[in-house]
């Protein structure tokens, strides 16, 4: 947890590396994944660079792996998914073998694949022939062809000419439009007969299945002929040879039938071969993918170093974290080592007044509440980290909306389901899903103290639990009891005075007062912890004064933020305690009065507005003596806190600029470079600190406010939850036989359906956005500024999550 206080400590190093040992050392820094490298090359063409003839080389083999998967896809061969132990990068001579492996592989999948396909055109053809011999048999037996033809009228029908025709097969989809262009080439000269056939047949250009029909044109003369033939081309018809006599058609049959049947075990044999070949390459070609990848990342990113003018040496700049110099320092003797090297790489800490990048270390438990702090806004350098924090009061705020034993035990265990299976689940790669999934330990933590807030608020599903006894007791004989529905408890003489043990007594569960206690209960407890959340806030924004040497600011800003948020509603969420200790239902002369205890609200609001209320003759108008002076000297002591937010800093800044000498000028630019503002015009310091000053001052007030949604939220949750077990579960519960056992099994079902998908899955996503705007506006605000960007090291593991993403 100590890693996340504060983004690492990160150094800006020179690399100087020898060319022939570049390669290798970027591929050890790959492995890594530590080193941030700057595009020393930014103003040079990209096709301009030293390595762009390996990039392309790269994404040439990329390509050929690329039509590899398409084959093996399309054969519905099962490819292995990505190793779990990532290959090693390879060297430049294991990257020549590579090419080679996948050009042989290629042309031998190419040439499988033209065989295949020129197979299958024959096939296709000969398949096509058999069903123009077989159909015809019927169209030439027929002789009412030549009296169809004759009735036509046609011109040329009565000149004695034999009839020629033509045989083929053609689509079912265009058999209308081909039919109806022959009549009007022929002006209804030719007599069409067509057969459909029954089994499809595979296109061997596309795979897909195409229904065909067979069809044999009758006609006279030369002339018709040759325009039925372009009339054929321009239908994509395929026409086939056709005897006139039944012979010669059974004899051809006979023929293509046989060879039909030696083209079916020659495709057979060319597909169990292209099985083979396919089977032992899928298995090979995620490592493939992986190894090219990577090799490719090295080339760009060595892309990215300058080259020396007498080309001895790369010159490379890198951001890394300060505490793994050693191990960059180690990377660059191994890559050195690896090829043989002489001359060793070095590495050179440089001075830099560029922003260093925000790194934050995470794990799986606490990357989700990073990534909800960075989804507002990365870090500004070396401030202080809101997400170590947030793993403890986001869950508990959410919980406090969220409060119901049984709500939360259904969230505790949607979360432990993903953390125990989170191997298997990680596996898919679904945006939607990684982004639920990433979260797994959020929810795991928001159920956890959900169940908490749920046994203090005594609710299990809208229903209470007497676990400890009640506090409270009837003190009225049997039959009042039975025959008055209205009686009440008098707290003096019916409550016991034993606080219960823990969370709120079962008997409120009962009370018809319940929703106005709660609502002042929970209201209060939301003002309570909201008004410590944003102190806390105010806290933090102490350390990052303390930690960029900004102690001036400290008495500047500190102090008044602190004073006027303590001193008003500190002191309101005081009275809040001193009210529930002082006033009790027991009435003496020794104590306040029963009835008497003053709306902390309407106290308040007096405070602010030095307003005074006439109390009863009987009750004080305030809790202790010297009250009211006290709340003066608190209103005149915040009010004082504004001008001191408004005035003090840039009149500070002003004399400090009038009387610094020149020695003090780093000291003043070291000051100004962690806080943008101080080196403008003092002007614009003015202007910037009464927005400043405005913005704390009315947004402590509304910040305070805006807590109450803790209150609301979970105000609509029980009632949401009450009325639908009213209104769905007692329908099984009011029927006393055997009947109310099967009522009860069929209502559990839709009651439970609304349970989760209302009230965990709606009311919890609805909670959730407001605890996250809890943290973003309420708390961050007051010390976050989020102005940074994040660290992106040279990564082989982080480019292939990315990839496998995508």
């Amino acid at each position: 947890m100590g890693a996340m206080f504060r983004s690492e400590e990160m150094s800006m190093v020179q690399l100087l590396i020898q060319p022939e040992a570049a390669y290798q050392s970027v591929a050890e820094l790959g492995e890594l994944g530590i080193a941030q490298f700057r595009d020393l090359n930014a103003d040079i063409n990209m096709f301009q660079r030293k390595y762009t003839s390996e990039i392309r080389r790269c994404e040439e083999m990329e390509r050929k792996i690329g039509y590899i998967r398409r084959e093996i896809v399309k054969d519905s061969v099962a490819i292995p998914d990505m190793p779990e132990e990532i290959p090693r990068t390879p060297n430049s001579r294991e990257i020549i073998d590579l090419e080679a492996q996948l050009e042989k592989t290629e042309n031998e999948i190419v040439e499988l694949s033209e065989n295949n396909h020129a197979l299958l055109q024959n096939f296709m053809e000969l398949t096509e022939l058999k069903h123009v011999l077989e159909k015809t048999q019927v169209f030439f037996s027929d002789k009412s062809n030549v009296q169809n033809l004759e009735a036509t009228g046609g011109e040329a029908a009565n000149d004695g000419k034999p009839l020629g025709f033509v045989a083929g097969v053609i689509s079912r989809e265009r058999i209308i439009g081909f039919e109806r262009m022959l009549w009007r080439v022929s002006r209804g000269n030719i007599f069409l007969r067509q057969a459909t056939l029954e089994e499809s047949l595979v296109d061997p250009k596309t795979g897909d299945s195409v229904h065909k029909i067979v069809f044999v044109a009758f006609f006279q003369g030369e002339q018709l002929k040759a325009r039925v033939k372009k009339v054929c081309a321009g239908y994509h018809a395929s026409l086939y040879p056709c005897p006139n006599e039944y012979n010669e058609r059974e004899e051809m049959l006979r023929g293509v039938r046989t060879r039909i049947e030696d083209l079916k075990m020659v495709l057979g044999q060319t597909q169990d071969q292209r099985q083979r070949v396919l089977l032992n390459v899928a298995k090979e070609v995620p490592n493939w993918e992986i190894i090219v990848k990577k090799v490719k990342a090295i080339y760009h990113t060595l892309n990215m170093f300058n080259v020396d003018v007498s080309k001895k040496c790369l010159f490379g700049e890198a951001w890394i974290p300060t505490d793994s110099l050693q191990d960059i320092k180690t990377a660059l003797v191994n890559g050195s080592a690896a090829v043989g090297s002489a001359v060793p790489s070095f590495l050179n800490i440089i001075a830099t007044q560029e922003d260093p990048p925000t790194y934050n270390k995470t794990n799986k438990f606490t990357r989700g509440f990073q990534n909800l702090i960075e989804s507002y806004g990365i870090a500004t350098y070396r401030e202080a980290n809101p997400a170590l924090y947030t793993i403890i009061t986001f869950p508990f705020l959410f919980a406090i909306m969220f409060g119901d034993l049984g709500h939360g035990l259904i969230l505790f265990l949607l979360g432990m389901w993903m953390v125990l299976w989170e191997k298997q689940l990680d596996k898919n790669k679904e945006e939607i899903w990684q982004l639920f999934f990433g979260g797994r330990y959020i929810i795991l933590l928001m159920g956890i103290f959900s169940m908490y807030t749920g046994f203090v608020y005594n609710d299990v599903f809208s229903k209470g639990m007497n676990i400890f006894g009640s506090a409270w007791s009837v003190n009225y004989n049997t039959s009042t009891v039975m025959t008055n529905k209205e009686l009440q408890l008098n707290p003096s003489e019916d409550y016991s005075e034993t606080v219960y043990w823990y969370g709120l007594d079962p008997l409120w569960m009962l009370a018809t007062n319940k929703i106005i206690f709660l609502n002042s209960f929970k209201m209060k407890l939301s003002i309570i912890f909201g008004v410590v959340h944003m102190i806390f806030g105010v806290c933090m924004s102490l350390v990052n004064h303390n930690h960029f040497n900004r102690r001036v600011n400290i008495l500047l800003e500190f102090i008044p933020q602190m004073l006027f948020l303590v001193l008003l509603f500190a002191y309101m969420c005081f009275m809040m305690f001193f009210k529930w200790i002082m006033y009790t239902a027991v009435t003496d002369e020794d104590h306040l009065k029963p009835g008497c205890a003053p709306s902390v609200l309407i106290m308040f609001i007096n405070m602010m507005l030095f307003k005074n209320q006439e109390p009863l003759e009987t009750c004080k108008e305030f809790m202790f003596e010297g009250q009211d002076t006290l709340q003066v000297i608190f209103i005149v002591l915040g009010l004082i806190c504004i001008p001191w937010l408004l005035l003090a800093k840039p009149f500070y800044i002003m004399f400090k600029r009038k009387g610094k000498a020149a020695e003090h000028g780093s000291e003043v630019a070291h000051q100004s470079s962690s806080n943008h503002h101080d080196d403008e015009p003092m002007s614009e310091i003015f202007i910037h600190q009464a927005i400043h000053t405005i913005e704390y001052i009315l947004s402590t007030i509304s910040h305070t406010a805006s807590y109450l949604r803790l209150w609301a939220l979970s105000l609509a949750h029980a009632q949401l939850s009450e009325v639908l077990y009213n209104m769905v579960f007692t329908i099984g519960l009011k029927n006393d036989s055997y009947v109310g056992a099967i009522m009860i099994w069929l209502v559990f079902w839709p009651w439970s359906v609304l349970t989760i998908g209302i009230l965990v899955g709606m009311e919890g996503l609805s909670a959730f956005l407001h605890t996250l705007r809890l943290h973003w506006v309420e708390f961050m605000s007051k010390f976050y500024e989020g102005l940074g960007y994040a660290f992106k090291p040279f990564s082989f593991k982080a480019l292939l999550e990315e990839e496998e993403t995508d």
